[in-house]
Formats: structure tokens, C-alpha cells, sequence
């Protein structure tokens, strides 16, 4: 038998035998009397007629109805209910192109993500870096039905494709409001896990929000992603272009990288941002949004004490040894901005993590111009912008 030791274990303390006694006797006595009456109270919650002789009632007893196991099953319903609402509106996507080796030989190479169909006659969401990673695509719904499908617009900005196929009458995920998220709320991840494991659920947790980061494929290609919610539900290779969902069954979020050197560390696109890049697609038939150009980092405590800043707020303009933080050509760069500059409002609005600089931009339309408060050596200022376009 193993060793158990309390915590807090002290020298044995010499007793009579008599006290002995006299304690365990004290013990049986004070256990059978929570026996007892734990016994008493279960008969008589479970007991009507005898109820009835002594004159109690069941609401007088205040016995809590709400167990563990309670809990558990409801917990368990809502993410069953969860992913049976959304998954059948989740397809497999499939790229192939044709790749030549060092001798000049032509073979084919898939590749393989996932998506969600957002309207009945064959509109899909995915991820931009599953769109692009072939030269045709094609969908199979979870009915084990295949599509070809082409490519209707691609987001300049950010992470997201919307691909159409020929058909109609098709389910449809609903979509929900990422802006409501709260850290620690429940979610479900469902995709192409691997390429091969159709429609696969994970569940965890939303970890944080408004995460920025660089993201990269097997091609060498960057592109720094904002706004980003955090999840620790098992996304994998395949899952990228996935919906993120609440228990209520609605899509919050677009999976879409993750952590290669961690465990459970993966993001997602809030689903707002799709949502507006659907509005743009609808209005114009591709994707058009009011552009900066720069690349940044949301200030915080902790990067104003490390980048020895007077404020701790704003975007912060950072780029790295492969990405300008400033774009060249960009309205951000006509306007003067540099590297390092924190821009601390945009007409009055003050930048932080719950207003990011992108979201915040994205509430404008090209040409717009605008107002920024930027500090610069410590020092603030304000200087005009007008808005490009992605276009």
C-alpha cells in the first residue's frame, strides 16, 4: 500500500487508552448521526404520503436538485446539439495542382482544408491560404456529395477566401457576434481534421481575444493576422478554414493557424470580420475595404514597460526583418508615418484592445479621411490620413 501523509505532518502525540476509546465512540456517534439524518432527509424528499403524516413539504427542506451529473448532461447536450446544428453546412475542400521535380517529371499534389456554407445557393467561407493552395478546388458536403468550386473572392487584408459552388437548396450555418465572446466561454471546433477525418469536433475554451500575430505556410509567404481570438479546442492540420462555434450553434469564428511549437494554442478569425467581407462581396462582387498600410502591435501594459513607452495604449508600428511596418506607397507612408510610431486615436477614438486599429478601420470606407493622434519620440501630434482601398 502506498504512503499517505498529511500536508502538514507532526510528531505523534502520546494518548491514553481510555481517551482512545472515548474518542472513537465519539466519532461512530457523531457519523451514524449524519447517516441518519442524510437517510431521514432522502426518505422524506422521496416520501409523499409520509410528507403528508408529518406535515413537511418538500420545498421546506431545501434540498438542492442540481448534481454534478446534472450538470455534466446539460453540458454535454448543448455541445452535441451544438455540432449536429452546424455540421451539416461543414465541407471538405481539396486543392490539386501540378507540381515537377528536379528531373522535370509532372505530378499532382493535394492539399486539404475545410469550410461552412453560408447561403443556400453554394456560397462557402474558407480560409485565403486553402483557396490559394492549388490550382482547382473541389467540396465534398457532409453527405459525401463533390463539387468543383472556383474561387469568388479573396480578402486582400486578412485570411479569407469565399468560394461558390453549383448548387442550391443546401443547409447553412448561422452566424453569430464574435464582439460578445468572453474569455472562458465554451466552443467547438469542427473540420477536416488531418485531411481525412471529415467533420471532427474538439472542444475547449475561447483562451483570449484580440491576439496578433505573423502567420506562414510551407510556401515562405507571411502575413501578420489581428484581432485574432485564442482557443485551446484541438485544431489540426485540415482544420484551417473551419467554423468556430458557440454552444448556442452559431459560427463565431474561422479557424486558422496554430501554435507549431505548443499544445493546444490556436486562432481564429472573428466572425465579424468575415461578415463584413460578405457585405463588401455582395455590394461590389469582390471584396473591397478601407486600407492603411501598416502592420502593428496593440500596446499593453507589459509592451510599454518593454518598449519603454509613456502610454499604454494604441498601436505600436512594428514591423520585422521580412515585413515593413510601414508598406511602401501605402496611405499610412504618404502621411508620414514610421516605424514606431504608436497612433493613440483615430478622430477622437481611443486605440486598445477592445478597439484594435483594424477594427477600427474597418468601420470607414476608401477615400475616407480621417484623424490620427500619434506619438512619436514621446511626443504627441495629430496629422490627416485618407483612406486607399484594397481594391
Amino acid at each position: 500500500m502506498p504512503k499517505i501523509s498529511y500536508l502538514d505532518e507532526k510528531s505523534p502525540k502520546k494518548i491514553r487508552r481510555g481517551g482512545n476509546f472515548i474518542v472513537i465512540f465519539l466519532i461512530f456517534a457523531f457519523l451514524m448521526g449524519i447517516v441518519g439524518g442524510t437517510g431521514a432527509i432522502l426518505l422524506l424528499s422521496s416520501n409523499s404520503r409520509l410528507q403528508q403524516i408529518l406535515g413537511i413539504k418538500n420545498s421546506s427542506l431545501n434540498i438542492s436538485t442540481t448534481t454534478n451529473e446534472k450538470l455534466k448532461l446539460e453540458e454535454s447536450s448543448a455541445i452535441i446539439d451544438a455540432a449536429k446544428k452546424v455540421s451539416p453546412a461543414v465541407v471538405s475542400i481539396t486543392t490539386t495542382s501540378n507540381v515537377s521535380d528536379f528531373f522535370g517529371n509532372i505530378s499532382q499534389q493535394e492539399a486539404a482544408g475545410t469550410g461552412f456554407i453560408i447561403t443556400n445557393d453554394g456560397l462557402i467561407l474558407t480560409n485565403k491560404h486553402v483557396a490559394q493552395s492549388g490550382s482547382s478546388l473541389s467540396v465534398m458536403d457532409a453527405n459525401g456529395k463533390t463539387y468543383d468550386a472556383k474561387v469568388a473572392a479573396l480578402d486582400p487584408t486578412n485570411d479569407l477566401a469565399i468560394l461558390k459552388i453549383d448548387a442550391t437548396g443546401l443547409p447553412v450555418v448561422d452566424l453569430g457576434n464574435s464582439d460578445d465572446l468572453q474569455v472562458g466561454q465554451w466552443v467547438v471546433a469542427i473540420g477536416n481534421a488531418l485531411g481525412q477525418l471529415q467533420n471532427t469536433v474538439t472542444v475547449g475554451v475561447i483562451s483570449a481575444r484580440e491576439r496578433q500575430l505573423v502567420a506562414g505556410g510551407g510556401t515562405g509567404q507571411e502575413e501578420q493576422l489581428n484581432n485574432l481570438l485564442q482557443t485551446d479546442a484541438a485544431i489540426n492540420a485540415g482544420n484551417s478554414g473551419g467554423p468556430l462555434v458557440n454552444l448556442a450553434g452559431q459560427v463565431v469564428g474561422i479557424n486558422t493557424a496554430v501554435a507549431s511549437n505548443a499544445q493546444s494554442i490556436g486562432f481564429a478569425i472573428p466572425i465579424n470580420q468575415a461578415k463584413n467581407a460578405l457585405d463588401s462581396y455582395q455590394k461590389n462582387g469582390k471584396i473591397i475595404k478601407a486600407y492603411i498600410g501598416v502592420r502593428y502591435v496593440t500596446v499593453t501594459r507589459e509592451i510599454a514597460k518593454l518598449k519603454n513607452l509613456s502610454v499604454d495604449y494604441g498601436a505600436l508600428l512594428s514591423g520585422s526583418s521580412s515585413l515593413a511596418a510601414v508598406i511602401s506607397g501605402s496611405p499610412a507612408a504618404k502621411a508620414g508615418l514610421k516605424d514606431g510610431d504608436v497612433i493613440l486615436e483615430i478622430n477622437g477614438q481611443k486605440l486598445d484592445e477592445n478597439h484594435p486599429l483594424a477594427e477600427e478601420i474597418s468601420q470607414f470606407q476608401p477615400n475616407d479621411e480621417i484623424e490620427l493622434k500619434i506619438l512619436r519620440d514621446n511626443k504627441e501630434s495629430t496629422l490627416k490620413l485618407k483612406l486607399g482601398s484594397t481594391e
